[in-house]
């Protein structure tokens, strides 16, 4: 074979190969547009099937991963601990890890982020939740759902443990640890060990949640919730416990006038567009 001729066979094989790439992503975006009409539809096991043949055709296709893994958490159920469900919150984390490893844009990072921290905050794996939801903040630090999100985990960490040393000692709701009793005071003494930095950690999330959306009533709730958590570990320091009930009962009455103050704005935006619309 003569050297015009090796050259005419390699332009031909590399014409053949482009032509089958372009192909093959021609089929990878027919398969996601099936696949998103399918999801609109709530056919979820079918659109999986069309996402998972689009990410298969065009691995880059981001876009075909970000539904692929949305598919499969909407067929995840909270607290429903079987293999099976399990398994789609695993297979939806696999296809955001994947959207991560890759190139994505701002925006499918932080919704990447936010869908794995998502999905292990109902399978009560905290500290990896925590872990993207940080992702999601430093890539988006104006966005206050991730200093909420964590807010919410820390006050769950802290919530839990302490309940359970207060029913092994018979201690009604309305009761704090007590640091004249022997057994509570140490049972505090090891809580304030173990939450207090937690607890820190989440009413500074929750602060600076607020500070982005200050009508965000859900945060100023559970900054009510921090506080009592707070003050139920305070040992030795009952003038403090005193201090942070009074601004645990300060939070409740913002959240309530937040709450009111969104109610009434709700009906007259609804009567402007209707006068609007006229």
């Amino acid at each position: 074979m003569n050297k015009n001729s090796r050259l005419f066979t390699l332009a031909a094989i590399a014409l053949a190969l482009i032509s089958a790439v372009g192909c093959s992503k021609l089929r990878a975006r027919d398969q996601l547009n099936k696949g998103v009409e399918a999801y609109k539809n709530t056919h979820y096991e079918e659109a999986i099937d069309h996402f998972r043949q689009a990410v298969e055709l065009d691995p880059t296709l981001l876009n075909g991963r970000m539904y692929l893994a949305t598919a499969y958490a909407q067929q995840y159920i909270p607290g429903a601990d079987t293999p099976d469900n399990n398994r789609n919150a695993e297979l939806a984390i696999e296809q955001y890890q994947k959207v991560l490893d890759a190139n994505p844009s701002r925006e499918q990072k932080v919704n990447a982020a936010k869908g794995i921290a998502y999905l292990y905050l109902n399978m009560k794996k905290f500290d990896l939740s925590k872990k993207y939801y940080r992702m999601a903040s430093d890539v988006d630090p104006n966005d206050p759902e991730p200093y909420y999100s964590v807010g919410v985990i820390d006050w769950t960490a802290c919530y839990q443990p302490r309940m359970e040393e207060r029913a092994k000692l018979g201690l009604k709701p309305e009761e704090n640890l007590n640091p004249k009793n022997k057994d509570q005071k140490k049972a505090c003494e090891e809580l304030e060990q173990k939450n207090m930095p937690i607890i820190q950690e989440g009413i500074d999330s929750l602060n600076k949640a607020i500070q982005l959306r200050p009508d965000y009533d859900d945060a100023m709730a559970y900054l009510n919730l921090m506080y009592r958590e707070k003050a139920d570990v305070e040992c030795d320091n009952l003038d403090q416990r005193a201090e942070d009930l009074k601004t645990a009962d300060n939070w409740v009455d913002k959240t309530l006038a937040t709450k009111k103050a969104k109610a009434e704005k709700q009906p007259a935006q609804g009567a402007a567009g209707g006068d609007q619309a006229k």
